[in-house]
């Protein structure tokens, strides 16, 4: 079992030990969607919808989510990060059917990465929009979430292809 760096020589969860690692810079970068009828898209971007300004609300909690990552992810450190920017994009694919992008930036300098911070940012934004939106349609999809880049660290770049 001690080949495993999250299980201890009993074989049980263990918060990896890292600090030997040097600190450097890192970022992520993690991207989600959001999948809304024509009702919603119209009241989230002429910010009518009564509980008020959907994405403004959407990418405070966002970030409120990367700077606890570690509290309910239960093998994260706590990290200081030293950034987070949450943008939206709008696009149509079919007729009454909206997707919103949401693309999540994380930064910090430390001795492990933060792309769990980015991928928990890019969740709670979609949540928190679903949470926001649902009085007028439980019907909201959630896209994939996933991780676009990452950068620094012993691991090195990884950079998604656009066909992943």
């Amino acid at each position: 079992m001690t080949d495993f760096t999250h299980f201890n020589n009993e074989g049980r969860a263990k918060m990896v030990d890292v600090s030997d690692k040097p600190e450097t810079y890192r970022t992520a970068t993690a991207q989600t969607s959001v999948i809304v009828n024509k009702e919603i898209y119209e009241k989230i971007t002429k910010n009518s919808m009564k509980k008020g300004d959907v994405l403004a609300v959407a990418q405070v909690a966002g970030i409120m989510a990367a700077k606890k990552t570690w509290e309910i992810i239960p093998m994260c450190h706590p990290i200081p990060l030293t950034g987070v920017d949450i943008s939206f994009s709008w696009e149509t694919i079919v007729e009454n059917e909206y997707t919103l992008s949401i693309s999540v930036f994380v930064k910090t300098k430390g001795s492990t990465g933060v792309e769990m911070e980015a991928l928990t940012a890019a969740s709670v934004t979609a949540l928190t929009i679903y949470d926001m939106c649902k009085a007028v349609d439980k019907g909201i999809i959630i896209g994939k979430t996933m991780l676009m880049e990452k950068v620094g660290g012993k691991s090195g770049e990884f950079k998604r292809e656009m066909n992943d």
